[in-house]
């Protein structure tokens, strides 16, 4: 047994759990309790094989004799691909305990009435939707995911890559029936290929220096700056297409809203991942010699991705859109951490590259956590009250006590507030940032410093966002008849987002840990030890020197427990005596929902400070009636997204003008059409001869 064999066992376990849910359409029971089972020992094992793999640190390869015949598999097991094995085992166990409950939803109901249904389809499409067809795709999706991270060569990446890519795809059209699903499936399959494409073609350029796909060759290829810079640039743009950089973002809010809410958390915590993996492989494994040119620009478009994200977010008053922004804004902190990394390392600063390195890493595993942990939450308010609407939600803290709990776990952690797991690695970014004095370049040193208060913007940012949707969601009154009659989910929907809850906490507790346990894979990016974690001991985080800074998450922990601990003594002690009454409400009677904030209210001040950063349509209709007294108003907000106008509806015209003239050479008749193949094959002959 090795850690190699463990990731074979987590590969085969996912596709066996794909297999085993074939007969869920007439046994229910086989989804929710043998493949989701399977799914979640496939995960137990993928994970025990990231493990064991960070902790022994070794590289193991195979081949495999499957694939063509001159081109076998290669697969390899190191500590980059067991770090990202680990966080993928991870997520998988939590979706093997959340997914029984919510698919239930899916038995009993028809597909209109599901939460994550758009319900103004028309009664013809109202049928159930096929329980095998999630469960196939599902475990072929993990499978995929699995398969990219354990792939030693280009052929078996793109393999694995496509068929990551398909499978979430059809999980994202799983309910097809609704036009908005297949819109969102199909623009993302669409991103998918053309990112695929930039990719393959990255390959291809290192593999003409080195004559062979296989990941050895590709180290060995040593390209020149010109080839180099340009594989870069594709490896990135296909990679960003797939981890939701700006401008190429545009398929996150479509297609995470409309796929089921367990597939939206593994493709928002997991399969994001999957693309900053290939990213980093690409760029510090394969390339090596990296530029701080290309750090440069990778630092200008995480900044830029960041705070686009976290803006877009506020602007949204669908739940689950609103995640999606927010994982647009969490990549760009990942990109800003590696772009620093490429800028130290490329300057020769090698341990403030790790320090980077780092940064970037644990937020990718923060990310993983508090994103999966808050599309949960979604589900599960979605589950009980059929809205993702946050202005028809409120009070849910009281009909729903363990998920608003969760729920703010998650908040708090992606808020970046300590002591949770988000503070941890945005201060370790901001550790990195300020370390730019030891740079040579005024220029550098200009700009890194201005990226860095971005980034503080962002955190506030993302704080009100968070701020907003806990507030509108889960205080107050209920808006709705439904949401006043919502009640707590299952068991096993609890059980998965304590367990990520409990993860949260644990990676913003124990920093220190996770710093020494990203040691292997620092050595392996960068042959650099990483940042000395524990300078003054496991309390404390001094990821430069005690000099410099320093962070103590267990006595931030312990001091916060003592506050608390005490005002919960004097609030207690002055209740017994407080007399008790009903909110002031102006004299206007009984306070009811429609004083509340909505969504849309919160975010006013903020939308009118950084208007410029969304293309607005604002509207008020007025109805006046005698005598000349006006009896209605209508007000109309839409927040578009710049890059649509920009970017892609001129692209869209360019095709749809292009097709149209294409489309005269289809005249409908059969004489005209034999004349194309006889001049075809004239052609062909003349060339070929």
């Amino acid at each position: 047994m090795s850690p190699l064999i463990l990731g074979y066992i987590a590969v085969a376990g996912a596709l066996l759990s794909g297999a085993l849910a074939l007969p869920a359409n007439r046994f229910p029971f086989m989804l929710r309790v043998v493949s989701c089972s399977v799914l979640g020992a496939a995960g137990v094992a993928a994970l025990a094989a990231g493990c064991w793999e960070l902790v022994s640190g070794d590289r193991l390869a195979a081949q495999l004799p499957v694939g063509l015949p001159w081109l076998s598999w290669h697969l390899r097991l190191d500590p980059l691909s067991g770090l990202f094995m680990a966080i993928v085992g991870f997520i998988v166990i939590a979706v093997g305990l959340y997914a029984p409950g919510y698919v239930r939803e899916f038995e009993h109901e028809p597909a209109s009435h599901h939460p994550d249904t758009d319900l103004r389809q028309t009664p013809r499409a109202r049928v159930r939707q096929p329980l095998a067809v999630l469960g196939l795709f599902t475990g072929i999706f993990v499978a995929g995911m699995l398969l990219v991270l354990l792939a030693d060569d280009a052929f078996v990446f793109m393999i694995a890559w496509e068929l990551m890519s398909v499978s979430s795809y059809l999980l994202v059209a799983y309910q097809h029936r609704n036009s908005a699903n297949r819109h969102a499936a199909f623009l993302y399959l669409l991103m998918a290929q053309v990112g695929a494409l930039a990719i393959l073609l990255a390959f291809g350029v290192l593999a003409g220096f080195s004559g062979n796909f296989a990941f050895d060759a590709l180290r060995a290829a040593h390209p020149t700056p010109v080839w180099a810079s340009i594989a870069f640039a594709l490896a990135l743009f296909g990679f960003g297409m797939k981890s939701g950089m700006v401008p190429l973002h545009v398929w996150l809010p479509e297609a995470h809203p409309v796929a089921p809410s367990h597939i939206s958390a593994l493709m928002s915590g997991v399969m994001l991942k999957v693309a900053i993996y290939g990213l980093i492989r690409f760029v510090f494994d394969l390339l090596g010699n990296v530029q701080w040119q290309w750090g440069l620009a990778t630092l200008a478009i995480g900044t830029a991705t960041a705070l686009l994200g976290v803006l877009y977010a506020l602007m949204q008053h669908d739940l689950k859109r609103l995640l999606a922004y927010s994982s647009v804004e969490n990549i760009g902190i990942i990109l800003m951490g590696l772009g620093l990394c490429m800028i130290f390392t490329g300057t020769g600063h090698p341990l403030l590259g790790a320090l980077a390195l780092v940064a970037a890493l644990y937020h990718s595993i923060n990310h993983a956590a508090f994103k999966t942990l808050l599309f949960f939450g979604a589900g599960a308010i979605a589950q009980r009250t059929r809205e993702h609407n946050l202005d028809r939600l409120g009070g849910l803290i009281r009909r729903m006590p363990a998920t608003a709990f969760f729920f703010l776990v998650g908040c708090a952690g992606i808020a970046a507030l300590p002591p949770l797991n988000g503070f941890v690695s945005e201060w370790l970014t901001f550790q990195a940032a300020l370390q730019v004095p030891a740079l040579s370049s005024g220029v550098l040193r200009s700009i890194i410093p201005v990226t860095a208060a971005i980034l503080a913007l962002t955190t506030a940012l993302a704080a009100a966002a968070l701020v907003k949707v806990y507030g509108v969601a889960f205080l107050g009154k209920a808006r709705t008849r439904r949401t006043s009659r919502a009640r707590e989910v299952g068991y096993g929907m609890r059980a998965a987002m304590g367990l990520l809850a409990l993860l949260c906490v644990a990676l913003g507790v124990l920093p220190t840990i996770v710093v020494h346990a990203l040691a292997p894979v620092v050595q392996l990016l960068l042959g650099q030890h990483a940042p000395s974690a524990t300078a003054r001991g496991w309390l404390w985080l001094t990821p430069v020197s005690p000099r410099v800074a320093s962070y103590s998450a267990p006595l931030v922990v312990t001091a916060m427990a003592i506050i608390f601990l005490i005002g919960y003594l004097l609030l207690h002690r002055r209740a017994a005596s407080a007399r008790r009454g009903y909110p002031w409400d102006c004299g206007f009677g009984a306070l009811n929902a429609r004083m509340q904030y909505t969504s849309t209210a919160f975010a006013q001040p903020i939308r009118r400070v950084f208007a410029p950063a969304w293309q607005i349509d604002e509207r008020v209709d007025r109805t006046s009636g005698p005598p000349a007294r006006t009896t209605a108003i209508r007000h109309q907000l839409h927040i578009g997204d710049w890059s649509w106008s920009m970017a892609y509806a001129p692209i869209g015209k360019l095709i749809l003008s292009a097709a149209r003239r294409v489309r005269r050479i289809q005249t409908g008749s059969i004489r005209v059409y034999l004349a194309y193949s006889f001049f075809t094959l004239l052609i062909l002959l003349w060339l070929i001869t």
